[in-house]
Formats: C-alpha cells, structure tokens, sequence
C-alpha cells in the first residue's frame, strides 16, 4: 500500500467536506457566496415591470443589488420571498422586480446578486416582446391546461420526472404562428445543474390529435411555426424527452405571429455604419425583405481578426429583434450567382478580405481561388454557427489541382469549442494559385446556412482568458484573477495585464505574462481595511507588443474572455464563457486576513526559499484551509503565475491547515534551469471548501520574486 502524499491528502478532506455540506443542502463551517439555480418565471416582458423569484443554493441574506447585464433592464430586491421560506435561514429564495424599458432589445440576460457573502453566480432572463403566462399548478393534464391568448410567452417548469405541461389557446384558419422554446440553453450558466433538460414540443388539436412536434432545432431547444388549416382550440404541450424533471428546469415558450428572425445576411457588417441593411432569414417574414441592423455603442475590431455582438434589428416598426453579428473592417466580396462547386469555376477573391457566402442547397460546395507568393502567411475563419446559422462547416484549403494543403472542422477557443472552421498561420509555399473550399459537414444546405468567410495576414497576436468569473474580497483582504493566454502566430512577448472599472477602495497589482512560452500571469487585488460593501463589473485587458512591417512595433490590446466555473457531472471543473467579471466587497468571512512573509524573494537556480505563512480566523471557524500558489482541481492545474522552473516544494511545506491551525509554510525551489524573471507578482492563496469543485479563496498581498540569472 502506498503512503498518502500530504497535498492528496488535503484534496480528499476537502472533498469530503464538501460532500458533507452537499448532502445537507448548506454549508457546515463556512461561508459561500450564492450560486444561482432558477429565476421564476423566466422572463419578463418589455415595457413592463414584474415581480419573480431567484432561488440559488447558499445564503440570499443581505442582497443589496441586482446586477443585469446590456441595457434597458433593471431590478430592485423586494425581499426574501415570505410565500415560499417565510421563517426558513439560509435564505435562499429572493423576490426581485425586473424592470424593462420600452426600448430595450429581447433576447437573454445576465443576472447576478451582489450580497454580503459576495457576488453570485450567473443566472439567465428572457426579455419578451409579449405577455407573460405563468403555469398554473394542475396543467399536467389537458383538462386543466393553463389558458392564453396569443401573443404570449409561456413560462413555467418541468420540475419533477414525468411532468407535462398542457396549454390551452384559441387560433383561427390561415393565422401562422411560431412557438420558440428557450430551456436548455438557459441552464448552461447554472454553476450546479449536471442534468439539463432536454424539451420535446407537441402541437395538439382539440381532440388530443397531434399536429405538429419538435424536438432540437437550437441546440436541445424545440421551434415550430405552424399555420392552422381551422378556427379552433388548441393545445401545446411541452415535456422532457426522456420524461425527467429537475425543480430547476425553467422555460420560455415565446408564442406570436410575429416574424422569428434566426439569422441576417450578411453576417458581417464594417464598424464605421451604425445603421446598416441586411436580410433577415426565420420564419414569417416577406421573401428578400431588408431589416435595418443598429450596431451597439460599445463595439470592438482588430486588423487580425473579427468580432462578434449583439445587435438590435428592426424589421418593421412592430418588430424589433436581436441577433448576433460579426463586425469586420473588410474588405468584402459576396458569392457570385455563378457555379463555383469545383475547382475550374471557383469564384477568384483577393486576399486579405472577408466573404459572404450560402451553402444553398444539401451537397452544396463554395470553391474560393486566390493568388498568393511564396512565404506569405494567412489565417481563415469561418463565421457560422456563433452567429446563428444552420451550417457546421467544413473548411479546406488546396492547392491548384485540388490537394488537400490543410484542413479544419470544429474551431477551439480557451476551453471551448466551436462549430465553425479556422486554419490558422499558414504559409504560402510557393507563388500560385490556392483554392478554399466551405462545405457543411453533413453537407445539408439552405436559405439559413449562410457564412462569412475572413481571409487575414497571420499576424503575431494572443487571446485572453480569465479563470472564474468573480473575486470576492472583504475588508483588509486580497484576491486572485488568473489569465490564460493563448499566443498565437510567433508571439513570444511579454503581456501586461490590467484591469478598469474597480469599486472604489480597491486597487490592483501589477499583473504580467511572462514572455517566451509562459502562459499564465495573475493581478492580485487588495482592498481597504475600511471598504462598505460594493460591486462592480470589471474589464481585463492585456497588452502586448507586436512587431509590424519594417521592424516597427506597436501594442496590441486584447480583453479577456472570462469564464465562469461549472460544476461537471464526475465532480470535473469545466467553463463557460460570460459577459463580465465582478469584483465584490463583502463583510468579514472566515478568514480575516493571510499574511506571508517574506513579501519580496530573490531565486538563483538552485536554491529554495521559505514563505511563512499566516491565517487570522473568524472566531469559529476550524475548518480545514488548504495553501496553494497555482490555482488547481484534482490533476489540473488553471493558473499558475511562477516563473517557469520555479514550483512549490510539497515535501517541504506545510500546506494544509486542519483543527483551526493559523500557520502554515510554503517553500519554492527553482531549478537548475529556472528562467530568469524580474519581480514577478503572485500570492498566497488560503482556499476554503464550498463544495467538491468551488473554493473560497482568501489571499495575501502580492509577494513579489525574482529569479536571478
């Protein structure tokens, strides 16, 4: 039998307790900011202000603001919602009045609750154009299904295993009407949710006959448009596929005659026309009708590649919607109406510029020609299916006669991946003729499989990606942000990181990726002894320098993607990317404060170094405190700011804290090949179990090291 390393050890017992604290449904011994679970009803219609519930695992108590993401919602907290915990603590179930302004865009919201156990997770809203109905409880049955009147959108859930939800409406011979369920995509924001539902849709007449069903159009998420052959009562019926339930499991069934636009053509638009025409493609809309995009205020573009945003779209003056775009400097050229499904009639474009093209019917291929010399690079990226077409494409590059060069399917992005194609930092090798080719993967094909195909130089640039989506601080204590960054076409620089938009009181260390292959850097942030209770959305940005034509450089700035944590089913660590990172104040927690010392360390290769560690703890609280440096889960390790050929000596530290011990060591030893680095920020993390993949992290003031040449 092997003997138990210490740092395993520790990963066990907190495991353990965490587990514990699960099978309660709260936490033993220490705090947890809240994670949301469900808002109740799910949406909320423009125009109007509305009352719902939030319920989240965790404490509520002392909620003092809402934060909604975009523009044109806001809320307010009424109370912990009497009806439903009238006694009960933890609070965790929150009444909140949303209110929708008369211009505000439809679509999905974020919403987080910023209380004194700090900022929540993330939870999603719909905005509607229609008004709400809400279930009714004994609609698990067409006898006594919830009645509407179309327009509207259907809110309710599928709470437990076998739950069906009747509806009941009255349409008239010739009326089309769409029925748009959002479910499945609202979950996947919800920190502790491992099942989501998977909604199958059923259109029924008078007699229980069925019209017309749907199962997964977007993602798991039913559509029907249907027009209706007589005046009659109808019913709709929504349920689980596999007939499960979870108390969790909402929905929005958006019920109207009004046109449902899926996607525009083009799918890129220049950033210098806040207003420009496109065509919409959905349902119930005129054939080659115009919409008018409106580019939202804050927008973003870069020489190398392309950005995408939500935009509004006005389609008549009684419609008005909200799509996603890709916002691109061009050039552009269009797809001919002539045959370019081969290589001896593929449509001639010149590079760099971006293509709007159609895969316009199933085994449709887009052939694509360019001259190019020798030693040029270029990067191409297909824009797709983020931007709400139908096509997964398929993109290759080849050369004159045909060969395939090189190929891609399914981009990656961080930790995420995606159905549209890239083929990145190619180079030309030799002067000719080369050919794209963009097919879908299934070769389905379509008025809906509409792309945007951007042909760049393949410049030297990274991407950002932010580790957690919130830090918590309370008074007199600091936290960590870790960024990733992906370096990409030769990069090799440093990165400097920084952060805007803090609440007052707080300020932040100098935050660096070292250059080279480093991929990690941190900004520790500190707060005031005396800070009140505060939140704030941040922006994380890195800068880089570049080198251009003829030797110059210039600073390339980039800001990350921010990842919130989700709890995976297996106890895995997984992301999914969100609109913002929030920095919270909170009041004093379970621990006071970490103090390390020494604050400033100097490494040769070779040597070790010991940092003495400290924990004041809130009376109370004997908890075990596990000490890192890297942010890590299990085997896997998501942030680590050292240098590289510095590590953390497990052998020789102390690391974890159980039976209310405060003190603690870690000890660092460079290598013999440990690369040089001047003044390299980090801190000492004191992480605090919530549950088996979420910590709280407490941390020291930024300790500074050096690692000598």
């Amino acid at each position: 039998m092997r003997t138990m390393n210490t740092k395993l050890l520790g990963v066990l017992l907190l495991g353990s307790l965490a587990i514990i604290g699960m099978t309660s449904g709260n936490v033993i011994g220490q705090q947890s900011y809240p994670m949301l679970m469900s808002i109740e009803p799910i949406a909320a219609q423009i125009g109007n202000a509305s009352d719902h519930t939030i319920k989240s695992r965790y404490t509520l108590e002392n909620t003092y603001r809402v934060i909604v993401s975009g523009e044109g919602v806001t809320a307010d907290v009424i109370s912990p919602d009497p009806a439903i915990e009238p006694s009960k603590s933890p609070v965790q179930s929150l009444a909140v009045r949303f209110t929708v302004a008369d211009d505000a865009l439809p679509g999905i919201r974020q919403v987080r609750l910023a209380t004194h156990h700090g900022v929540s997770t993330v939870a999603q809203l719909v905005i509607a154009h229609d008004p709400v109905t809400v279930e009714t409880a004994d609609n698990n049955v067409a006898a006594s299904a919830t009645p509407f009147a179309i327009p509207a959108t259907l809110c309710g859930g599928l709470e437990k295993a076998e739950d069906v939800d009747f509806y009941k409406f009255h349409a008239s011979g010739g009326q089309n009407v769409s029925f748009f369920v959002r479910c499945m995509k609202l979950q996947d924001l919800i920190h502790d949710l491992q099942t989501h539902a998977d909604p199958i849709l059923t259109l029924r007449d008078s007699n229980g006959s069925t019209l017309a069903a749907s199962d997964n159009v977007f993602g798991a998420d039913p559509f029907l448009n249907h027009t209706f052959a007589a005046d009659g009562d109808y019913f709709l019926e929504i349920r689980d596929v596999r007939y499960q339930g979870n108390a969790y499991w909402q929905y929005a069934i958006q019920v109207s005659e009004r046109p449902h636009v899926q996607v525009v053509y083009p799918l890129a638009v220049s950033p210098d026309q806040p207003s420009q025409s496109v065509t919409p493609i959905g349902f119930a809309l005129a054939d080659q009708s115009q919409a008018l995009i409106e580019l939202p205020k804050s927008r973003s573009d870069a020489s190398w590649a392309s950005a995408i945003c939500t935009a509004g779209l006005v389609v008549d003056e009684t419609s008005q919607h909200s799509v996603q775009i890709v916002v691109d400097s061009g050039p552009f050229s269009t797809e001919s109406s002539d045959p370019n499904d081969s290589p001896d009639v593929a449509q001639l474009v010149t590079l760099p510029g971006g293509i709007h093209g159609r895969i316009e019917r199933p085994s449709d291929i887009d052939l694509y020609a360019f001259d190019a010399k020798k030693g040029e690079r270029f990067s191409f990226e297909v824009f797709a299916r983020r931007v709400g077409s139908s096509l997964d494409s398929h993109l290759r590059l080849l050369d004159s006669t045909g060969k395939q060069l090189q190929i891609n399917d399914d981009l990656r992005d961080g930790k995420r991946t995606f159905s549209d194609s890239r083929i990145e930092n190619w180079t030309v090798p030799a002067d000719g003729r080369y050919l794209l080719e963009v097919r879908d993967l299934n070769l389905r094909g379509g008025k809906e499989y509409v792309y945007f195909l951007k042909a760049s130089e393949a410049k030297p640039h990274f991407r950002l990606f932010a580790d957690t989506d919130k830090t918590l601080l309370t008074p007199g204590t600091s936290g960590v942000i870790f960024v990733r960054a992906e370096r990409l076409n030769g990069f090799d620089g440093e990165i400097r990181l920084q952060v805007d938009g803090l609440p007052e009181g707080v300020t932040a260390s100098e935050g660096r990726i070292l250059p080279g292959s480093h991929v990690d850097g941190c900004i520790v942030l500190t707060v005031d002894n005396n800070a009140e209770p505060d939140v704030a959305n941040i922006a994380i940005i890195g800068v880089g320098i570049v080198n251009v034509a003829n030797g110059q450089t210039e600073d390339l700035s980039v800001a990350a993607t921010v990842y919130q944590e989700i709890y995976q089913p297996g106890g895995g660590r997984g992301h999914w990317p969100v609109d913002t990172h929030s920095v919270s104040i909170g009041t004093p927690a379970d621990i006071l404060s970490v103090t390390v010392s020494p604050q400033e360390v100097s490494l040769k290769p070779g040597e070790s170094v010991t940092l003495d560690v400290e924990l004041q703890r809130a009376p109370g609280f004997d908890k075990n405190v596990l000490l890192e440096v890297a942010y890590k889960h299990l085997s896997s390790v998501f942030g680590d700011p050292l240098p590289k050929g510095v590590t953390v000596d497990e052998a020789a530290s102390n690391t974890l804290l159980t039976g209310g011990a405060t003190r603690g060591k870690i000890t660092l030893k460079a290598a013999p090949d440990a690369v040089e680095a001047e003044k390299v920020s980090f801190a000492v993390m004191a992480n605090v179990s919530i549950n088996f993949v979420m910590k709280n992290t407490y941390a020291s003031k930024p300790i500074v090291l050096t690692v000598a040449p």
